[in-house]
């Protein structure tokens, strides 16, 4: 069956491969971001996640435009920075763009998901959320989310939708890139850390949220997917 599905930080990385399997598969997909890809298989409305008022006037003209079956809040942001360098600032600029965008997205299209009895919702975590260093504002905004989930999951339990979130391990996308070059002390760092000795790919992360968005995951919900090449074994899961 086509289904149709939000995605925002959909301009590149993993939002832009799981926008490729779900057209691929026959899906309808809207994507989000602030700058629109030089291709995308499907519409895609430009928008600064980032400015509150903006992005809920985007998610209202979705939400009013199309019967959407699902939201997957993938846009994010993170500055990395030790505990003693990490400013207000920058904590509420993390905290804005990984946590208002998700509500907000939900917020606008759960309705329309309430009223035809089924929805998926994703988010988009990280292995972070186990505790790694020089993340002190981005891991707090991705367990935010991870407690979305957990919450809205009861909310919801009895309507037919499904809230789950993916976290996954260092992925070669262009934010991982930005912060951890070819060869940086941070890149080693992370590789060491993923017994099975590489990064993981969009492709495969998007894999994993297409899996959750189908009616063969209907009877998982709250749950969290560490997609994370095997990093999160050991650590203590929440």
């Amino acid at each position: 069956m086509s289904r149709t599905f939000l995605i925002t930080g959909a301009g590149k990385g993993i939002g832009l491969a799981l926008a490729g399997r779900l057209a691929a598969d026959g899906h309808h997909v809207i994507g989000m971001a602030r700058n629109a890809p030089p291709s995308f298989p499907g519409a895609f409305i430009p928008v600064d996640l980032g400015d509150d008022i903006a992005a809920a006037a985007a998610f209202a003209v979705v939400a009013e435009r199309f019967d959407l079956d699902g939201v997957v809040n993938n846009v994010g942001l993170v500055r990395p920075a030790l505990l003693a360098d990490t400013t207000l600032a920058d904590l509420d600029a993390v905290m804005q763009l990984n946590l208002h965008p998700a509500l907000l997205a939900v917020q606008a299209t759960l309705p329309g998901m309430q009223a035809r009895g089924w929805g998926r919702i994703v988010n988009i975590a990280s292995l972070t959320v186990l505790g790694t260093t020089q993340r002190t504002a981005y891991a707090a905004a991705k367990a935010a989310l991870v407690s979305f989930s957990r919450t809205w999951a009861l909310e919801l339990a009895g309507t037919g939708i499904t809230v789950n979130t993916v976290a996954p391990g260092p992925t070669e996308t262009e934010l991982f890139r930005a912060n951890n070059p070819q060869g940086s002390a941070g890149a080693q760092r992370y590789l060491a850390g993923v017994p099975m000795g590489r990064f993981g790919t969009p492709e495969e992360i998007a894999a994993a949220i297409e899996f959750l968005l189908t009616e063969d995951a209907g009877f998982i919900t709250g749950q969290t997917l560490h997609v994370d090449g095997g990093a999160s074994i050991g650590k203590l899961a929440i």
